[in-house]
């Protein structure tokens, strides 16, 4: 199976499973529903989700009875992307090749449905069946300081601040990206260490691989920005200049974060070898993102 087909394939598990979820019954709430499945069920690489599952398959496990935590992955990507656009925020109208949540349901409802994403991830987690209480109390834990203002949250408030300031230097820069970014990558691989039971060493080459990996996304992230094709991207190019972001590519320069886009890949390949042939999908896949074009 290639990096494409197996990316596909996990991509439709969570895609039909995420069609099932946010449904109501009361009448009064439709529109915030409706609001919520938008913007979740707008396409997207579901890169989180599936790199939980293959995470657990890497540890020898079926990742088919953890979905559900998968999906909890994705509803909270999705409501940073929702806050993300939001006028307060970058003001972007288009996401996934759509229009931005709050172009179509307004700003106060947008806002509502990132906050309904988020709380309704929890719910997600703690429906998880079949595992002992420690487990999950370590999951949620996990979950919940990657999402919260430790982690991304304190990323994006960074992010915010650090507009127009490009004197933030590489390590100010590794932060703002490793929280807003990068945290929940870590949070996705670490909830499939917790749940495949993996060893210490293990543990610590998943840490090495997860911070490389997300470096290399971010990166590569910023490239795109600079060089992409908006229809391709299904966002807009030129945010973060427009933004006065401090990326990549606007601190140093287009051929030099090319350069630290394969350093951060090399790294991450090299990490994670030593886990042999069962992660050949997470040994492929930053090599995958040094030349994805969306």
């Amino acid at each position: 199976m290639t990096i494409q087909d197996y990316l596909q394939d996990k991509k439709r598990m969570v895609d039909q499973r995420l069609t099932t979820l946010l449904q109501t019954n009361v009448p009064q709430f439709s529109r915030l529903y409706e609001s919520m499945n938008y913007s979740l069920l707008a396409g997207g690489k579901r890169l989180r989700p599936v790199l939980f599952l293959a995470t657990l398959e890497a540890l020898g496990k079926d990742p088919e009875p953890y979905l559900d935590v998968a999906c909890a992955l994705e509803c909270v990507h999705t409501y940073s992307l929702i806050h993300d656009d939001l006028p307060c925020m970058d003001n972007d109208d288009l996401r996934r090749g759509k229009p931005t949540n709050h172009v179509v349901y307004g700003a106060g409802l947008a806002t509502l449905a990132g906050d309904g994403l988020l709380t309704f991830a929890f719910e997600l987690m703690a429906r998880q069946t079949g595992l002992d209480a420690d487990k999950l109390r370590q999951c949620i834990a996990v979950f919940a300081r990657a999402a919260g203002p430790a982690g991304m949250v304190g990323g994006q408030a960074f992010d915010l601040e650090s507009e127009g300031n490009k004197s933030i230097g590489l390590d100010g820069l590794k932060l703002l990206h490793r929280m807003k970014t990068g945290v929940i990558f870590e949070a996705a691989i670490n909830l499939a260490a917790i749940l495949g039971d993996a060893t210490e060493k293990q543990r610590r080459i998943f840490d090495t691989y997860a911070l490389q990996m997300g470096l290399t996304f971010q990166i590569t992230d910023d490239i795109l920005d600079f060089t992409g094709d908006e229809q391709t991207l299904g966002k807009p190019v030129g945010s973060d200049a427009r933004n006065n972001k401090a990326t990549y590519v606007t601190i140093f320069s287009l051929p030099e974060a090319r350069r630290m886009a394969e350093q951060a890949a090399a790294e991450a390949v090299k990490a994670v070898q030593l886990l042999g042939d069962d992660a050949w999908f997470l040994r492929d896949l930053v090599t995958y993102m040094l030349t994805r074009v969306s």
